[in-house]
């Protein structure tokens, strides 16, 4: 059994993967900004006797992280796995984008993956294993707009997910990237109504698309299905899909020019609803 620490635990995916993981008879470290604003987590871990450990982590201030990574490595001897999955987003055109918009989504998404990843390597090589799962989206690789702020931050994180991987294979260390397409987290409900006044059409054709797909949601719970398939298995794989709508959203990017998907997001409110009905069954 492995000692797992798992970064945004309150609600959502970070939520599933520390009951799934710890119901799996794994030890779970579950961080959270706020632990005393969100005891669901805890109370569940009692009511079942899980070996759950709550501790408070904000993953944007390297002083928590300093502080957290400390007290973890002075309670276990070995921290076998890092679920970097604190994350959070909204949409935007990026000319209506606040600033403060890109800088706290790259400091989430991104930044605080680095922090987590940087305070786990050294111990990790020094025991020659460990394992480093970071949680991304198909928006990592489908660019939609209204998603600038968001994409690019998980765009990132592939990025360095993939060069992480070949640096630290030599120590024995693996690293896996998971990508959820549409699930139905918390992080849904939290967003913003997009501007009516906006030049831009894009951020509240995903608003549609997002409440057609709300109608079938699809539970957090597959993604800390596939988060403990990864960990238990010996089979390598880089990258993991999770979801009925990713596979098929990434084939459909891929089935398109650049240029036929900039065009994409040139259509007309009509011509973009009747796109996504014939394409993908949507009634948006």
């Amino acid at each position: 059994m492995s000692t797992i620490l798992i970064t945004g635990t309150s609600t959502g995916f970070g939520y599933e993967m520390s009951l799934a993981c710890a119901r799996a008879g794994h030890t779970v470290i579950a961080t959270m900004r706020n632990p005393q604003r969100s005891p669901q987590l805890g109370n569940i871990a009692s009511k079942e006797y899980l070996p759950i450990t709550i501790l408070p982590l904000d993953v944007d201030l390297e002083e928590s992280v300093t502080t957290t990574f400390r007290k973890v490595f002075d309670q276990v001897d070995k921290l076998d796995v890092l679920i970097n999955n604190a994350g959070i987003g909204q949409w935007y055109a990026i000319e209506d984008a606040p600033m403060s918009e890109f800088k706290n989504t790259m400091e989430t998404n991104f930044f605080g993956a680095l922090r987590c990843i940087q305070a786990v390597l050294s111990h990790m090589r020094s025991n020659r294993s460990g394992h480093i799962i970071n949680i991304t989206s198909i928006a990592g690789r489908i660019a939609s707009a209204a998603q600038g702020a968001y994409c690019a931050s998980k765009f990132a994180l592939e990025a360095l997910s993939e060069i992480l991987a070949q640096e630290v294979r030599p120590h024995n260390i693996k690293v896996n990237i998971v990508e959820p397409g549409i699930i139905h987290t918390p992080i849904i409900d939290k967003l913003v109504e997009p501007d009516a006044s906006s030049a831009y059409p894009h951020a509240n054709r995903l608003m549609r698309l997002f409440e057609e797909t709300k109608k079938n949601p699809v539970s957090p719970v597959i993604v800390a299905e596939k988060v403990l398939e990864i960990i238990n298995t010996d089979i390598y794989q880089l990258r993991h899909t999770v979801g009925p709508d990713a596979e098929p959203f990434l084939q459909w990017r891929n089935s398109l020019t650049d240029e036929q998907f900039i065009d994409y997001g040139g259509l007309s409110d009509e011509e973009w609803a009747r796109y996504v009905h014939e394409t993908f069954g949507l009634e948006v």
